[in-house]
């Protein structure tokens, strides 16, 4: 019994935090295909100017 409260414990936190997960996690996967992009167009990785952050959510 205490380690289906453990387990039910761990689920609830972990669902809390998983939105703001997946938010970061979609920022990381964008800027990375910024980033193959501007290397493709034989840019500089970084790309130089100030990236938009077009309507992202702030958490």
């Amino acid at each position: 019994m205490k380690m289906l409260f453990a387990l039910l414990a761990v689920l609830a936190v972990s669902s809390l935090t998983s939105c703001n997960t997946a938010i970061g996690m979609g920022r990381d996967f964008r800027q990375l295909g910024i980033m193959m992009e501007n290397k493709a167009h034989g840019r500089p990785a970084s790309g130089g100017e100030q990236q938009q952050q077009d309507n992202l959510p702030t958490y």
